[in-house]
């Protein structure tokens, strides 16, 4: 997004120091962590998966660089093994 593009309620000085965040929802959580519907929410309850994030009203998303961490984290754990 380029400086002209940015909102106005975003502090243009800050904006150069947001990380790139993208949320992205089940579906595509699903696809990433090739886990069923309900072992991630049992996962999510235990500590052991990255909760979501409520975007407004019934809306949520996961942070897609927390859940690919969780991914890497599963590859070490069976490297280390």
């Amino acid at each position: 997004m380029e400086q002209s593009q940015v909102p106005g309620w975003i502090d243009r000085r800050a904006s150069s120091r947001l990380p790139d965040v993208r949320f992205i929802r089940m579906k595509e959580v699903l696809a990433i962590c090739g886990k069923s519907r309900s072992s991630v929410y049992e996962a999510m309850q235990k500590g052991e998966f990255p909760r979501p994030v409520k975007l407004g009203g019934r809306s949520s998303g996961w942070v897609k660089s927390e859940i690919e961490q969780w991914a890497q984290a599963r590859i070490k754990a069976r490297e280390t093994k």
